[in-house]
């Protein structure tokens, strides 16, 4: 009889495992079929060509001509079934239940795993069904009392890397952190603010994974995990861009708006007074801060307010301004940018909410709205300084000649020397009087469009990745042209990444930014089209003096090298795709990139062989302009390199200017400050101080203490800076 004949066949352990290794890998040769059984050649290929003849007679497989492989027949199949079926019953001693992702026990069901391969992994439906056979063979045979869906999923993935599918193993990873980070952030409470932190870094993190292993290409993933590049705020790369700039006028003459998915949220009625429009104002940055990861600029603050302030008491000015910089300190991360004087092009633009007249009419009540802005930051700062919102002051060609706006720059820079706390914006060209800055060191001018209002506000940056340039230099052996090749292929990479960006908030923007695109009278807030796409540099000093051997301040050869580097950076950018995308390159101030960049170059390269500021523990790579005051003839030789190396990154960079423990009247660094404007165009720049603060005393001393001088005490002390 057949039936006796099949089960002769399969009484043999090597009949039954030919049989086992056609079906897992489908149609195999003689050698393949030899080698899988780990039989020898020319020991065992009598007894293999036995086995092979006895299942052929038997119909459980069948020889392709063509192909000169053997494949199981329909009758094959069964037998493995049945078989499978039989293993299964004596490994089955009890029902194994599975604790699911919904917070379920469910009865183990192999078909489950094969379902979820081809809905979640696009894992085609014969192959699922093979792999789901092998994980269900594998878990019944750790006779374990109850699974869970984590654990399931890492031996289906473990099965998929052996046979090489790591494409579908991608798409079945679960997403998450493992028990230990989770409980080492838990512990480390201190460090976050409260339980929504909590929340929300672990939502980072997951998404994070998400976009490594869903949405960036393998070898973008692969850059950033390895420090050739960084792509900032990975966690929200497809859900926020990273810096706005608001323009307050949409909101005065709008109001705004109930998020359609959130009818809880009121309508914000049109201001009528100062205090109202400060609290919409606050009401705007509070909403958008869902839906931006860095910092939201408030660009002519002062100016767009003015017309508000028309037969106000100052004092009561004052107060309200008080109480909305508080608000914005403790709840937003946001920039006040204040215009000295009115700006030309806004003279004339009729005043939005105010009973009549031009921007230029309200000269005074602007002035005064910066001056009264100053004071709020100058008395919120007496006991230690307010860094939040961020403040920067714009000098435009008539700010030294303008009587009161000279006087508001002095106040500015008391702030100064006092606090480190302004930024000072200068605006004296004439293809700069339309640029917005925001604290990065960002600039947006008015050349994408053509138009300022365009190009400028209701914009922002979308996003920002940083080119890891030691790591070529390392890299490239100093061979200029694989130095070239190697960051047009890091540049390409960047440009990508943004571009998929880009595209994941168009595409997503209604349902996760609701506010930043919605819309008055059919025209939407946040143009993000407009918005800039930052290249950044990091490193520039330390690849040219590594492939130099020598200081970039004080040899050309290394500034010839940096200044190759960067004129191949602008030939990657087409004129064409400057215009179309809003490509700029840049050098800004992240620390906590250039450190992680730095440690993972040590890591590789040895400490012996990398350059880098601070210490073996904390090393960074160089990001901006940090120029000590003390020494004025190097500061002019730095300041003189720099200005020409930076000038072609139009994306924007940022000088710090090093006080120190040195004590600067106003007039002094006012007088600093000019020279900088006028003599060296210096663009964009800060005063920096580090500053001590004691909660027991109240006191705040330049530099960093280890003791308080008046109480003594140590574990009451803070320290300040902007700039590590």
């Amino acid at each position: 009889m057949r039936g006796i004949r099949v089960l002769k066949a399969v009484s043999s352990a090597v009949r039954l495992n030919i049989l086992s290794a056609l079906f897992n890998h489908g149609q195999l040769s003689y050698t393949e079929l030899m080698s899988l059984l780990k039989m020898n050649p020319s020991r065992d290929a009598g007894r293999f060509a036995y086995h092979l003849k006895f299942l052929l007679k038997a119909g459980l497989i069948e020889a392709d001509v063509e192909s000169k492989k053997y494949g199981l027949t329909d009758l094959g199949k069964m037998v493995i079934d049945v078989a499978e079926k039989i293993e299964k019953r004596s490994l089955k001693a009890q029902r194994i239940l599975v604790r699911t992702s919904r917070f379920t026990l469910e009865e183990f069901d192999a078909t489950k795993i094969a379902n979820n391969l081809i809905k979640e992994a696009s894992v085609p439906p014969e192959l699922a069904q093979k792999i789901a056979k092998e994980a269900e063979k594998r878990l019944l045979k750790a006779r374990t009392r109850y699974l869970t869906a984590p654990l399931i999923r890492e031996v289906v993935n473990g099965i998929l890397i052996e046979k090489g599918l790591e494409e579908h193993r991608h798409k079945l990873t679960r997403l998450g952190l493992p028990v230990h980070d989770v409980s080492a952030y838990l512990l480390k409470g201190k460090a976050l603010a409260d339980a929504s932190s909590a929340c929300e870094e672990f939502g980072r993190n997951v998404l994070e994974e998400y976009t490594l292993l869903n949405v960036l290409p393998r070898d973008i993933a692969d850059a950033y995990l390895s420090g050739e590049i960084h792509l900032h705020d990975l966690g929200s790369w497809i859900l926020k861009p990273s810096d706005v700039i608001h323009d307050l006028r949409f909101f005065i003459k709008n109001g705004i708006s109930p998020n359609p998915a959130n009818i809880s949220l009121p309508f914000v009625k049109p201001p009528r007074s100062l205090s109202s429009t400060l609290n919409l104002t606050f009401n705007a940055l509070l909403r958008a801060s869902k839906e931006t990861d860095g910092t939201q600029v408030l660009e002519y603050f002062n100016v767009f307010l003015a017309p508000f302030l028309k037969g106000l008491d100052a004092a009561a000015v004052e107060e309200a301004l008080r109480l909305f910089i508080i608000g914005v300190s403790h709840h937003v991360n946001a920039s006040i940018n204040l215009e000295l004087t009115v700006p030309k092009f806004l003279a004339d633009k009729p005043a939005v909410g105010s009973a009549g007249g031009c921007y230029g009419d309200f000269i005074d009540e602007s002035q005064l709205l910066a001056t009264l802005v100053l004071e709020v930051f100058e008395e919120e700062s007496l006991e230690k300084p307010l860094l939040n919102p961020r403040l920067i002051v714009k000098i435009r060609p008539e700010t030294f000649t303008d009587n009161k706006a000279a006087d508001i720059l002095i106040k500015a820079h008391r702030l100064a020397s006092e606090k480190g706390i302004p930024y000072f914006a200068n605006l004296s060209g004439e293809d700069e009087q339309f640029s917005v800055f925001c604290p990065s060191g960002s600039i947006l001018n008015a050349d994408f469009k053509e138009d300022w209002e365009i190009d400028t506000v209701r914009t922002g940056v979308l996003g920002l990745v940083t080119v890891n340039l030691p790591r070529i230099a390392y890299e490239c052996g100093k061979d200029k042209e694989k130095l070239f090749a190697l960051l047009r292929e890091r540049f390409e990479m960047a440009v990508r990444a943004l571009e998929i960006k880009y595209k994941a908030l168009k595409q997503r923007g209604k349902n996760f930014l609701p506010f930043l695109t919605h819309s008055a009278n059919g025209d939407q807030y946040f143009r993000v089209e407009n918005a800039a796409r930052l290249i950044n540099l990091v490193g520039l000093r330390e690849a040219s003096e590594t492939l130099s051997g020598k200081s970039l301040y004080e040899d050309e050869s290394p500034q010839r090298l940096a200044f190759e580097i960067v004129k191949k950076v602008l030939e990657f950018i087409p004129k064409s795709g400057r215009r179309e995308r809003r490509l700029l390159p840049s050098a800004l101030h992240y620390t906590d990139v250039s450190e992680r960049l730095a440690k993972q170059d040590i890591e590789r390269f040895g400490v012996a062989r990398v350059r880098f500021h601070g210490t073996r523990e904390k090393p960074y790579y160089s990001t901006y302009s940090r120029i000590n005051l003390q020494n004025w003839e190097k500061t002019s030789r730095i300041l003189a390199v720099e200005k020409e190396l930076y000038a072609s990154l139009v994306g924007g960079n940022l000088t710090v200017l090093e006080l120190e423990q040195a004590e600067y009247a106003p007039e002094a660094l006012f007088s600093f400050t000019k020279k900088l404007v006028e003599a060296y165009k210096l663009g964009f720049f800060t005063y920096n101080r580090c500053l001590t603060y004691c909660s027991q005393c109240h006191k705040t001393w330049f530099g960093t203490l280890q003791k308080c001088p008046i109480c003594g005490s140590v574990g009451t002390l803070t320290a300040f800076t902007r700039f590590q």
